[in-house]
């Protein structure tokens, strides 16, 4: 694709917003500069404005300015997630199952990636999960759920894989799969988390993949019987 039939999927302003990230400026102009360097409106401009927040590309604060951030496929995704299952929420559990291929097709290049402190900190995850599991009465380790599988993956250089999963747990609470499951049900998850940490810190990555895969069979058989949940 020719950068010109590239340029011609954005509007004016993201057009420009993209050359100026590309020369790594930090703040763009004022809106009133911005209307007469750009020959648009101010009008015009604010709701383009609004559509790069919406992305996540920008950053406004009062009194400080236009803010480039560097690019990050999550915020997009999220946004169009919450949307899809706002209107059917048989979407997530496709999104989940697009989530689970995901995974399991970068587990290799992820895992191997990891640091000796990054294995130090998932065990720690672990150990953290198992005191709320433990805990009367028990806690659902929820943030540990997520922290767990974005901090096995946070060592690929690939801003859509991350974005994918990132959205995912976005969206995951607040389509209500945070709630209090079987407590034999949490167990069997943590005891799959554990073989798939222990397998990671002794290099045994094949058996951290069938961990996985088993993980994730579980989960698909719950989405299955949760598919009739109704969201708000």
């Amino acid at each position: 694709m020719t950068s010109q039939a590239i340029q011609n999927h954005l509007s004016d302003f993201l057009s420009f917003l993209a050359k100026e990230s590309v020369k790594g400026t930090e703040y763009l102009p004022s809106l009133n500069e911005l209307s007469s360097a750009l020959d648009m409106s101010v009008s015009r401009l604010r709701e383009e404005l609004q559509v790069a927040r919406a992305m996540g590309l920008v950053e406004v604060k009062p009194r400080v300015g236009i803010k480039c951030l560097p690019y990050s496929f999550t915020p997009s995704v999220s946004k169009s997630l919450a949307f899809a299952v706002s209107t059917n929420n048989e979407l997530f559990r496709q999104f989940s199952d697009f989530r689970s291929h995901v995974e399991a097709s970068y587990w290799y290049q992820a895992v191997s990636n990891l640091t000796e402190d990054d294995h130090y900190e998932l065990n720690q995850i672990i150990l953290q999960a198992q005191r709320k599991l433990k805990s009367d009465p028990i806690q659902i380790p929820h943030e540990e759920h997520r922290q767990l599988h974005l901090a096995i993956y946070r060592r690929l250089d690939n801003v859509f894989v991350l974005g994918i999963l990132e959205s995912y747990w976005d969206i995951y609470e607040a389509v209500g799969l945070n709630v209090f499951e079987d407590q034999k049900y949490l167990e069997r998850v943590w005891d799959y988390h554990q073989q798939m940490v222990d397998s990671i810190t002794n290099n045994d990555f094949l058996s951290g993949y069938q961990a996985l895969i088993a993980h994730m069979d579980l989960l698909f058989q719950r989405d299955q019987e949760n598919s009739l949940i109704r969201f708000e």
